[in-house]
């Protein structure tokens, strides 16, 4: 499927898809992380983490590609990575950094609006401790530390009844927020989602590529397990859905160009990735 005459990015969910649901654990895929960056295939971490976090990563990845935050708000890209830095890109801490949403400050003012609607009904990162994001996500408590510090959206838990769920998610589009349900949360940002940021990357690569006149013809695979992953998945020229041991698989409109693990988290990740590529 994949020809040598194209040059290829992988843009790649974390929980569930690179990671195990439940340990985090990426070992099973390491061997063809490996290969991907002898053979210089960038894979873009692009998740719902914060920026934060997935520097932490990267480093235990050994990483050194662009990377997208917190379901598509911004994208990270290494200062000198390219030869310019892209239009529209502010300088931050070593990165350009391209943002798609309005800032944490914002969200967290809506939802304070929002605790008088629908009382007791949720609760969201701000408001809670580190050793209780701990234990409902299973991180431990540095790691905690790393997911709260947001910058551009706000994870929140429903604590109230599936179709009270739905009145809650309809008013927060109503104060201009865009809802996405991720493998444990609702994330609430700006109108962004990880397909617009992949688009936004891989024109920013073409870009690059063209001025290398034998430059190979781009092409992108997305890989995610989650209907916040849904956006890059229809946006990418093929698409590998992850399958996850707690919940279905997103469903696609796109008819072909895409595939389905037979097994879950890394180890999902890494055959179907070989299978294709």
């Amino acid at each position: 499927m994949v020809s040598p005459n194209n040059k290829w990015l992988i843009f790649s969910d974390l929980d569930g898809s690179l990671l195990d649901h439940d340990t985090y654990s990426h070992a099973a895929a390491d061997a063809l992380l490996a290969k991907l960056d002898q053979d210089e295939i960038p894979v873009i971490l692009t998740t719902s983490k914060t920026r934060a976090e997935v520097e932490a990563l990267r480093v235990e990845l050994n990483n050194r590609h662009p990377f997208i935050t917190e379901n598509g708000a911004a994208v990270y890209i290494p200062q000198g990575y390219f030869e310019s830095k892209p239009e529209g890109c502010i300088e931050r801490d070593g990165f350009w950094v391209y943002s798609f949403s309005q800032p944490r400050s914002h969200w967290l003012s809506i939802l304070d609006n929002a605790k008088k609607i629908f009382p007791y009904s949720f609760s969201h990162f701000s408001a809670m401790k580190e050793e209780v994001i701990a234990q409902v996500t299973g991180l431990s408590q540095q790691q905690a530390l790393q997911a709260n510090t947001r910058e551009y959206g706000e994870p929140i838990s429903w604590l109230g009844v599936e179709s009270a769920k739905q009145v809650f998610i309809q008013w927060l589009e109503e104060q201009g927020g865009h809802v996405l349900q991720g493998g444990r949360f609702l994330h609430l940002s700006g109108f962004c989602d990880k397909g617009k940021a992949l688009v936004w990357l891989a024109e920013e690569y073409n870009k690059q590529y063209e001025k290398e006149c034998t430059a190979p013809a781009l092409k992108t695979i997305a890989v995610g397990d989650s209907d916040n992953d849904v956006a890059m998945l229809e946006a990418a020229d093929l698409a590998l859905i992850i399958r996850s041991p707690v919940h279905a698989p997103p469903k696609l409109k796109r008819v072909r160009g895409f595939f389905i693990s037979e097994e879950f988290g890394p180890v999902g990740w890494n055959s179907g990735l070989r299978k294709i590529l």
